[in-house]
């Protein structure tokens, strides 16, 4: 978990969603939790591989983002999988509402972190990807690497 100098602290990262989609644009937003989850966040439980988010009615959702019940939390912990609210603007919501109805693109949680005490969801407007394109990426990034070896080995 790194810390930048601007006081936020990472607390978990989409990998998949890189591996999948062309992230087109990036939002921060914020995430209506209850106590229980934000303890837990704390300690790490989160998992955010398979979640997605939706718009109904107006109202942006986060779904499929499991929270790990906080283990003394009794009977205030909620339901790990519930699905959660997320804190835009109308006029936010309704320009990523119409991208996605236009253009086919999707939303998907890319990364969760404190920001001061708060926390914050990186929400990317994605386009998925085909299977020649993740080729590709792995053939850059195979390609990257055997040259950096190259240059270390060099000097």
């Amino acid at each position: 978990m790194a810390i930048d100098k601007k006081g936020t602290k990472q607390i978990a990262d989409n990998r998949k969603a890189r591996h999948d989609y062309f992230v087109l644009e990036q939002i921060e937003c914020g995430i209506e939790l209850v106590g229980t989850e934000v303890k837990s966040i704390r300690n790490g439980g989160v998992n955010l591989k398979d979640s997605w988010c939706s718009i109904e009615d107006g109202e942006m959702w986060v779904k499929g983002m499991h929270i790990s019940p906080y283990e003394h939390g009794n009977i205030f912990n909620r339901d790990p999988r519930r699905e959660r609210k997320l804190l835009l603007h109308k006029h936010e919501i309704l320009r990523l509402f119409g991208k996605v109805q236009q253009e086919g693109l999707t939303l998907i949680p890319m990364s969760l972190y404190f920001k001061g005490s708060r926390v914050k969801l990186a929400l990317g407007l994605c386009k998925g990807k085909k299977l020649y394109d993740k080729r590709d990426d792995m053939a850059k990034k195979a390609a990257q690497r055997d040259i950096e070896r190259a240059m270390k080995e060099r000097n």
